[in-house]
């Protein structure tokens, strides 16, 4: 029987991470790359040997991947990025191509997805992308070999002539409970390596899920690059199985469910929570939800099976701009009214805002921090809205104010978009008011400490870092 060499899966880290820099998004929230672990696990149920390496977590692995890849001198290689991380992908598959100029080099994840032939029209490094769902594809495609690019769905590739083409998205989709659990035994430091986000989680380790794909909305700022328009979900069943394997195999004690909509099928959660109340898993998790698909007795059933935090999108805090880029419900005090169900039902709310939408004023600023404040919020987000490719703004930006379009900063830890109106300078100010006057209201400190001692895993990441904490704070 003839050796058939692994193929390596690769999850990109920023560029300035790769060159040895630290980010602070990198200390608060590092979760495993549950997308590459199930394409990994996808290809190993079909007879395939892989190797996963993930780059955002171990930047300084590089030479090790460089070292690996001559020994087993794969054919293929996938990495996966984000927009902030495409030009560390780029650096890695030029490595790569360096030491072996024969292997495939096949990038997937959202911007690719969203960019398709601009991406092979500009970065000869690579030889072809995956644009959307990636189990099919990938598989399809280091089966049938890069020659064959054209008669797979979902493919972006360079025909003879070096025109780029894309083969159509596919209309096969997985069926989400067929898949294998990801692999997480082929990610290096699992799980001890990663973590949620400060003050969000009470035990470790902790792993997450994610247990839908798509999502029914259609708001302004999305990407929708991968799924699209479709949604589709796990069955509470496999769900339930999924949660029993990870802390048998792995002793994860707190999980967080990285959906957009986790309520959305009421029914499956119910039945979700059902199954953990009459045999618990010994685990608690988080999960993220829209106000239109939360009710009193749901939430109450969610904390008899764990539910330890509710993330919930508010966006803003003036109904104008909401209406403009938010798809569905706009009422901000169906928002105020199903936090304080989630407070009622023993349940911590973390409130998830956005600054710097196209429309956005000093007005609608001091609203939104107004409102944030009128809520029982135990914590909250802030980002720094930013136009990805594949949402529907995306298109837009250019006209709708200054857009810096620099992919190494676009991860709303910098304002690379400028409503009309504002400046960028003004922007930060806002920014770091925001933050400053949440941080003196009384008692904030207090919640906060309380928060920690209820996270004694957290205690030990904030002194761990402390430095890099402080330095973020005073340049806020």
């Amino acid at each position: 029987m003839s050796y058939q060499p692994p193929v390596f899966l690769v999850q990109s880290g920023p560029a300035d991470r790769l060159r040895a820099a630290c980010r602070i998004s990198s200390l608060v929230n590092l979760m495993p790359p549950v997308g590459l672990l199930s394409i990994a696990a996808y290809l190993r149920a079909h007879g395939i040997g892989t190797e996963v390496f993930d780059l955002n977590a171990y930047p300084a692995n590089l030479p090790a991947l460089k070292k690996r890849l001559l020994e087993k001198k794969p054919r293929y290689l996938g990495i996966s990025c984000v927009t902030s991380t495409f030009n560390g992908a780029v650096m890695v598959a030029s490595a790569a191509k360096k030491i072996l100029p024969e292997i495939a080099v096949i990038f997937g994840g959202p911007h690719v997805s969203a960019l398709k032939k601009k991406i092979l029209d500009e970065c000869p490094v690579v030889d072809a992308l995956i644009a959307g769902e990636g189990e099919k594809s990938f598989l399809e495609f280091v089966s049938a070999g890069l020659e064959n690019a054209p008669h797979i769905g979902g493919v972006v590739y360079r025909d003879h002539s070096g025109v780029s083409r894309f083969t159509g998205y596919r209309s096969d989709p997985v069926e989400l409970d067929e898949l294998p659990y990801p692999a997480y035994d082929a990610l290096e430091g699992f799980p001890g390596r990663y973590g949620a986000t400060l003050f969000n989680y009470p035990e470790t380790p902790g792993a997450s899920i994610i247990s839908s794909r798509g999502c029914p909305y259609a708001c302004s700022y999305c990407d929708r690059s991968v799924f699209r328009r479709s949604f589709r979900y796990n069955s509470a069943e496999y769900l339930y199985d999924h949660m029993r394997f990870l802390r048998a195999s792995y002793g994860i004690r707190h999980l967080i469910f990285y959906d957009d909509q986790f309520t959305f099928n009421r029914e499956r959660v119910v039945e979700l929570c059902s199954k953990l109340i009459k045999k618990p898993v010994g685990m608690t998790f988080n999960c993220a939800v829209r106000a239109e698909h939360i009710d009193p007795p749901l939430l109450r059933h969610m904390k008899r099976a764990g539910c330890w935090m509710v993330s919930i999108g508010i966006e803003s805090g003036d109904p104008v701009l909401l209406a403009k880029h938010r798809s569905g419900t706009q009422d901000i005090s169906a928002t105020t009214r199903c936090i304080r169900w989630i407070k009622d039902a023993g349940i911590r709310a973390k409130g998830l805002f956005m600054m710097g939408l196209p429309g956005e004023t000093e007005e609608s600023v001091r609203r939104s921090r107004e409102f944030a404040f009128s809520l029982p919020l135990d914590d909250l987000n802030l980002t720094k809205f930013t136009p990805f490719p594949g949402s529907p703004l995306y298109e837009r930006a250019h006209e709708l104010g200054l857009f810096d379009e620099d992919w190494d900063r676009m991860d709303c830890m910098s304002f690379q978009f400028v409503p009309e109106g504002l400046t960028r300078e003004r922007l930060e100010q806002l920014y770091g008011e925001f933050y400053r006057a949440h941080f003196k209201r009384p008692g904030v400190w207090l919640h906060y400490l309380k928060m920690l001692s209820e996270s004694p895993d957290s205690w030990r990441r904030f002194l761990a870092h402390a430095g890099h904490y402080l330095k973020f704070a005073i340049n806020t």
